[in-house]
């Protein structure tokens, strides 16, 4: 029986770097990114939570992208505290679950055979983490986190991810192809240089 699986989708960051445009509302095609993650991460998982912020400029927006997609949304008042925010919001969420996927949504280039890949291999083994990694073997997204480390998440700070749980640990990296695994796109001029690969 394939382990039990939520994802999370972390969408309650400022774009600090987009210098006022929203990157989760940059658009993939006619899909937002926001949108694109989340219809990605329900073809793989019946329980995907997405967090937003609980006040500023991109709560509203990002909620009502999030409307009618079958994803529990979660708006967060310490989203002022990154990353780390969403994660414990996330582990709560989680809790009746094997493992937590945490799946950024602004990364164009994952796919959902990746996504389902990376969920397969830790179906295989839901005791140790879970890695996507591009082609060469560098460690990226998505990463799923089993249910014995849920406590250290509940109790992350900063703005770092997952990194400072997963230091030390046995981590099974999954090869997805090309640079699927770290492509990123956090700057207007990120997004007015990437061009969409044929997937």
């Amino acid at each position: 029986m394939a382990a039990t699986l939520t994802i999370l989708v972390p969408a309650a960051g400022a774009s600090s770097r987009m210098r006022g445009r929203d990157k989760l509302m940059e658009r993939i095609g006619p899909e937002t990114m926001l949108a694109r993650t989340v219809r990605l991460a329900r073809g793989v998982a019946s329980h995907v939570v997405a967090t937003i912020p609980d006040g500023g400029p991109f709560s509203a927006p990002r909620a009502a992208v999030l409307r009618g997609t079958g994803a529990e949304v979660i708006a967060i008042s310490d989203y002022h505290d990154g990353m780390s925010a969403s994660i414990r919001a996330g582990a709560r969420a989680a809790a009746m679950s094997e493992g937590l996927m945490i799946l950024l949504p602004d990364m164009p280039e994952v796919t959902g055979e990746d996504i389902a890949r990376v969920a397969e291999a830790f179906a295989l083994d839901p005791a140790h983490p879970a890695r996507g990694a591009s082609a060469d073997g560098t460690p990226g997204h998505p990463v799923i986190l089993p249910r014995r480390l849920f406590a250290d998440l509940a109790v992350l700070t900063g703005d770092h991810g997952a990194r400072k749980v997963l230091e030390g640990l046995p981590v099974q990296l999954v090869l997805l192809p090309d640079r699927h695994a770290l492509t990123d796109l956090d700057t207007p001029e990120d997004w007015n240089s990437w061009q969409a690969p044929t997937l």
